[in-house]
């Protein structure tokens, strides 16, 4: 483990390396190395060797394939499923945050709702404490301004959002294309729940008692996103 934390921390040292992995993060999708070369402006094999530096240290896989142009088949990028987390020395918050929350879905439905009801409140209050802040109030803001610093809490909790408001039809469409408890929530009973709560507590401090509707879930094969939709009412 610490070894492995030296090559991450070694790896992610070069800034341009850092900025190119945090920008195929954003991108939802495969990055080719010419990709990466024109939007760093910098040579195709400086961009292949920082890709492979991030490769090497399983924070990106790779697949090679046509790219319909016809040639030699190129090489694709994007990101592994791997968590990185550096930590000094290594502790297992993981596996606490797996006793704790089976052994709360132990108790039953009455235990599920508290791991919900907790999630919301959590979601709620971190919306709350980061429009503190900066000392923005809600009832200043447009609908539009509001969906703005939900998805800028999104990004801050790694949740790689994207989020879309209709004006017409007053509706909002919110995906996220990283879970930050991805995991452990295909075998621990609750995180989904709870973290759906969370995320509703989250919109509810910004436009009060909503509830999202989950669409998909990244669970769901062939899915890469959980998708929530939203009716915003209009403010009495």
């Amino acid at each position: 483990m610490e070894q492995q934390t030296l090559k991450i921390t070694g790896v992610l040292s070069d800034p341009t390396r850092f900025s190119i992995y945090q920008y195929i993060a954003r991108q939802h999708r495969e990055v080719t190395v010419q990709e990466i070369a024109d939007t760093f402006k910098i040579h195709a094999n400086v961009a292949r060797l920082h890709l492979t530096k991030l490769e090497d240290v399983n924070m990106l896989y790779s697949d090679t394939k046509k790219n319909g142009k016809g040639g030699r088949p190129s090489r694709f990028y994007q990101l592994s499923d791997e968590v990185v987390s550096l930590q000094f020395p290594y502790r297992d918050y993981q596996r606490l945050s797996e006793i704790a929350i089976e052994t709360l879905a132990s108790l039953g439905e009455a235990g599920l709702d508290a791991l919900e009801e907790t999630g919301k409140r959590f979601g709620y209050e971190s919306a709350k404490d980061y429009a503190g802040s900066l000392e923005q109030s809600i009832h200043q803001m447009d609908p539009r301004e509001k969906v703005k610093f939900i998805e800028r809490i999104a990004l801050n909790q790694g949740l790689n959002p994207e989020i879309h408001y209709d004006d017409d039809k007053r509706e909002i469409v919110f995906r996220i294309y990283n879970c930050t408890f991805k995991e452990i929530a295909a075998n621990t009973r609750g995180i989904c729940r709870m973290h759906h709560a969370l995320i509703n507590g989250i919109f509810n401090y910004f436009f009060g008692d909503i509830k999202l509707k989950e669409e998909t879930s990244m669970f769901q094969k062939d899915e890469m996103a959980c998708t929530y939709s939203t009716i915003v009412l209009p403010e009495i």
